[in-house]
């Protein structure tokens, strides 16, 4: 959630963002980091659990995308002792800190390294991916979602939390907002500016509506806001077809 590194030339949303979360410093400090930059985030875990559990049978299959660090798996597992757990992650650095904090549950998950193309065909009966969408364009945005929409069971629910920012003026108020809420104590003013600037000029952010289109367009009806804080959305939606 820390200042984005820009995108080298040509660079896709999947390679830019493994080659971000390669850097060993940020992977040390991912845990800590993403506690602070976003809000409730043991809540936000809760009520994803809560709401795959509306739908996932006791003995039920999860896909998680953008599995790295391991914090929605370690959740899954430990409230969930008969979920099968899948996850996918483009940066094995990021899928050896999963190993780490899933501890005693690492058995649990499955964990492949790759883009959703790369996880198993499934049919899952849910699917997560939080904190992720925001690092892709639009076009590998809606790819993902439909690799995900492929690897679900019809009706079977897909939770998304990822920063989306209303377009025009009020854009840069909520991005200066969200920069003050994640910096850590103390930070400079100046440097909570830049970092506000570089999430906007180096994250592919979509608003609210934009986000929601995409999710129709790629097979999931009704999607419903469930998570809002500052610039962090999320989003319930089911896999289209019956039930």
């Amino acid at each position: 959630m820390d200042e984005p590194p820009p995108r080298a030339p040509h660079e896709d949303g999947h390679r830019s963002a493994a080659r971000a979360f390669s850097d060993p410093a940020v992977v040390a400090s991912y845990v800590e980091r993403t506690r602070r930059a976003v809000p409730g985030l043991e809540v936000l875990h809760d009520l994803a659990d809560r709401l795959l559990d509306e739908a996932v049978p006791r003995d039920g299959r999860v896909l998680v995308v953008g599995a790295g660090g391991g914090l929605e798996l370690r959740h899954f597992a430990a409230h969930h002792p008969d979920w099968r757990l899948d996850g996918v992650d483009p940066s094995g650095e990021m899928l050896d800190l999963a190993r780490t904090t899933l501890g005693a549950h690492a058995e649990r998950a499955a964990l492949h390294e790759g883009v959703v193309d790369d996880a198993p065909e499934g049919p899952f009966d849910g699917a997560t991916c939080l904190l992720t969408l925001h690092f892709l364009p639009a076009a590998e945005r809606l790819a993902t979602l439909r690799g995900i929409r492929r690897r679900l069971r019809p009706g079977a629910p897909l939770l998304t939390v990822h920063h989306s920012v209303p377009a025009g003026p009020a854009r840069d108020a909520w991005l200066a907002r969200y920069a003050r809420y994640a910096a850590a104590p103390g930070a400079d003013p100046e440097r909570i500016a830049a970092s506000a600037a570089a999430l906007g000029a180096h994250l592919p952010l979509l608003a609210p509506e934009e986000d929601e289109e995409l999710l129709r367009r790629a097979g999931f009806r009704t999607p419903a806001r469930f998570y809002a804080a500052l610039t962090l959305q999320g989003w319930l939606a089911h896999a289209d077809g019956a039930p």
